[in-house]
């Protein structure tokens, strides 16, 4: 049986890290590369990673996207790009369209049809008819934060609440989170970027909401989001970001579902640079209350890169065995580690 065969459009933290990771990992091989970055543009993949080729056969990245996916190119595509629906629908179309799968780290695609039901149809029209699969995943959302709480009420006799809380830091991540994030500013300007919208924050929330009602059989008829600064009292120095005392190290995201009127599901997520220099912990929580009731930490925190990284490779081959049109991951099997060859789980 051949390798899976994977391509990849978007090279920067989540599509290198795939490579890198889908070349440590048996029956699986990456057939091409998109990137937009002239300064990649006909790179090898392996002298970009830093990783020997040895005998595998050299991928060179491309800018040109009809040289990566076409018919018949890869069993499956990971779109590495953009966290917002209508941003990324175009290029999930287009690979759809060439009769591949396609998984996505848009965080808005992880339950689409929370914000975009329009676009939401429309893509699982396209997949159906072309015979492929689409899902959106990562590790919040995606895990963390809706399908961890999901599987743990698999256990429960009745749900009266959902409460997930994450509690990260910002340090490992590059300058352009940071500045989405508002690091290193005034409150005042911090104040004036959540009300022009051009502070991104956690982008997620609705969607995790939404899945965590469907699976439960909730319909949510309220919802609520609040964005609020984390202000330091001392300097805070990260790798890509600097928030002097008195200013902004980071975002309390916070959001709230109602179900006829009462607040069922309860979303809470800090995220900051060096959350320790203050005696911030970071961990992943779920308390959901009801017959029996659950409480589970895991301290520290999973590190967003690697295990968004993790979901999307670990999905592959769920993804190329499902029945077409667009899913979510309540739709698919649990994800698992692949610590064996991937293909002895495509189905034949």
């Amino acid at each position: 049986m051949e390798n899976v065969r994977v391509a990849i459009w978007g090279f920067g933290a989540m599509g290198s890290g795939i490579a890198r990771m889908i070349l440590g990992k048996k029956g699986i091989e990456i057939t091409g590369v998109c990137d937009m970055w002239d300064k990649l543009n006909g790179m090898s993949i392996f002298e970009r990673l830093g990783i020997e080729r040895g005998d595998r056969k050299d991928v060179l990245i491309s800018n040109d996207i009809n040289s990566v996916i076409y018919k018949g190119a890869a069993d499956v595509a990971i779109v590495a790009t953009d966290s917002f629906v209508p941003a990324v629908f175009p290029k999930i179309k287009f690979v759809l369209e060439q009769g591949i799968n396609v998984i996505t780290t848009a965080e808005e695609m992880s339950y689409p049809k929370a914000q975009h039901p329009e676009l939401a149809a429309e893509l699982d029209r396209i997949a159906k008819e072309n015979g492929v699969t689409v899902l959106g995943t990562g590790i919040n959302p995606g895990l963390m934060m809706d399908l961890l709480a999901i599987c743990l009420s698999g256990c429960m006799i009745d749900v009266e609440s959902v409460i997930c809380k994450r509690v990260n830091s910002l340090s490992p991540f590059g300058p352009a989170v940071m500045k989405e994030q508002g690091i290193g500013i005034t409150v005042d300007e911090f104040n004036k970027g959540v009300e022009d919208g051009t502070l991104a924050g956690h982008v997620g929330f609705e969607e995790s909401a939404g899945m965590i009602a469907e699976a439960l059989g909730w319909n949510i008829d309220k919802f609520e989001k609040q964005m609020a600064p984390i202000v330091t009292s001392v300097d805070r120095q990260a790798p890509y970001g600097f928030a002097a005392a008195g200013n902004v190290a980071g975002v309390n995201m916070t959001a709230q579902a109602y179900v006829d009127g009462e607040k069922k599901i309860d979303l809470i997520h800090p995220q900051q640079i060096e959350p320790e220099l203050e005696g911030t912990h970071t961990g992943d929580y779920v308390v959901i209350e009801g017959t029996p009731a659950i409480h589970v930490a895991n301290t520290p925190e999973v590190e967003g890169g690697l295990g968004t990284i993790a979901m999307c490779v670990n999905m592959i081959p769920h993804v190329i065995n499902s029945r077409p049109g667009l899913k979510t991951m309540i739709d698919l099997p649990v994800p698992h580690a692949i610590m064996g060859d991937f293909r002895n789980y495509i189905e034949k």
